[in-house]
């Protein structure tokens, strides 16, 4: 996804998530237990440096957390965004990097960091194919003839995505973050390119009041279909039905 048409006919709803709405589907993140991701540390399993050093371990992590990511399933949190575009164009701008969101039908989707489900060239990152559902292995090389990777930013490299993530959330007439919290980057950078005078909604049950925002501290699953229902009924014009703080 490299741009957007937006539809003078209908409101804009960006949607920023997080790691939060796809833990309700049962996948892990490093932040659930003191920087370990599945018993490894980010630094060995999820960097350039990685890489570099054992390239086998962080194809056989990334295989394995592709296997789980198969086996999930999209969760009330994931529908009710897809519902929400019933009534309003919505881009869903990820951090996670499973395809729950497609899953689910929502029909735009930016993934900030990269899907796990897909592989790159070394060699070329613009040589990046579909897995479908096979893993990678040493010795899967592309057109090219270079070593696949999976086809995720690791800490340390480039966002390829942000510039357009940030263009596309300064045509929202709605923000709404979910799974994450406007104390966490990028979320918090893309949520401040937003136009100034819309609102912004945070749904995490961790989430802190430290900047204006509506907050609804529960899990997405249980806030966002109420959430929903709320704005298909009532717009986005009057938010004071939701809670403001």
């Amino acid at each position: 996804m490299t741009s957007l048409e937006i539809k003078p006919d209908k409101a804009h709803i960006v949607i920023l998530s997080g790691a939060g709405i796809s833990a309700e589907s049962g996948i892990k993140t490093f932040r659930d237990s003191d920087g370990l991701w599945e018993n490894h540390r980010v630094e060995d399993v999820a960097t350039p440096e990685a890489w570099h050093q054992d390239p086998e371990l962080v194809l056989g992590f990334y295989n394995a957390r592709r296997q789980q990511i198969r086996k999930a399933e999209p969760n009330p949190a994931h529908l009710a965004l897809v519902e929400l575009e019933k009534a309003f164009q919505v881009t869903v701008i990820t951090q996670n990097i499973d395809d729950l969101h497609e899953r689910a039908g929502s029909s735009t989707v930016l993934h900030l960091h990269g899907e796990i489900l897909k592989a790159r060239s070394t060699l070329d990152a613009r040589l990046v194919y579909n897995l479908g559902h096979n893993d990678i292995h040493a010795g899967d090389i592309c057109d090219k003839g270079s070593q696949l990777r999976p086809h995720i930013v690791w800490f340390g490299e480039d966002v390829p995505m942000y510039p357009v993530a940030h263009e596309i959330t300064q045509t929202a007439d709605l923000v709404i973050v979910v799974g994450t919290s406007l104390q966490v980057q990028p979320a918090s950078f893309l949520a401040s390119a937003a136009p100034a005078h819309i609102a912004r909604i945070v749904v995490d049950p961790k989430a802190e009041a430290n900047v204006p925002a509506f907050y609804l501290r529960a899990p997405a699953g249980e806030a966002l279909p109420k959430l929903v229902s709320y704005l298909l009924e009532h717009g986005i014009s009057d938010l004071s039905g939701i809670g403001a703080e």
